[in-house]
Formats: structure tokens, C-alpha cells, sequence
């Protein structure tokens, strides 16, 4: 689990740089926004990932607090990227 945890954490990683990277050369407005919030969507994961890796290998209460804040910010993170992402997809298929 705990190998699994550090993949997700190092790709997710990687992929919030790469979108982050796609955003600032984009020109067109909309396509700016579409990789935002797909970084905003790996910036999620990774801190749900990154929570959850210190809540499964606590070694302090500060541990658990950090874990948890990160967990439920990570959670918010993917859901409202998620949303903003089936948004602006729509509307570029229009």
C-alpha cells in the first residue's frame, strides 16, 4: 500500500507540473482554463494521496491533523476540478 500511495503521489505530482506548464503557454482562453483544471484535478489527488499516506503511517496526532486536512482538501479539490472540467469541456466541443 505504501508503494502504491508514493506513485500515485509522485505521478500526480508530475502531471499538476506538466498541466501547470500547459496553462501558462496556452493563448487561447479556453484551452488555459481546461488545464487549470486539470491541474487543479491533480493537485486533488495528490493531496488526497499525500493525507492518506500519513493517516495509513501515523507517527504523531500532528500526522493525523495534517492527514486529514490534506485528505479533505484533496477531496474538495477533485470535486470541484472534476466539475469546472466537465464545464469547459463542453463547451469546447460546442
Amino acid at each position: 500500500m505504501d508503494k502504491l500511495l508514493t506513485i500515485i503521489i509522485v505521478i500526480s505530482a508530475v502531471f499538476f507540473i506538466y498541466n501547470k506548464i500547459r496553462s501558462w503557454r496556452s493563448k487561447e482562453a479556453l484551452l488555459k482554463r481546461i488545464y487549470q483544471t486539470k491541474s487543479s484535478l491533480s493537485l486533488g489527488f495528490f493531496l488526497t494521496a499525500f493525507g492518506a499516506n500519513l493517516l495509513i503511517y501515523q507517527r504523531s496526532m500532528i500526522d493525523i491533523v495534517v492527514g486529514i486536512t490534506f485528505t479533505i482538501l484533496g477531496f474538495a479539490n477533485v470535486f470541484y476540478g472534476y466539475r469546472a472540467s466537465r464545464h469547459y469541456i463542453t463547451q469546447l466541443n460546442d
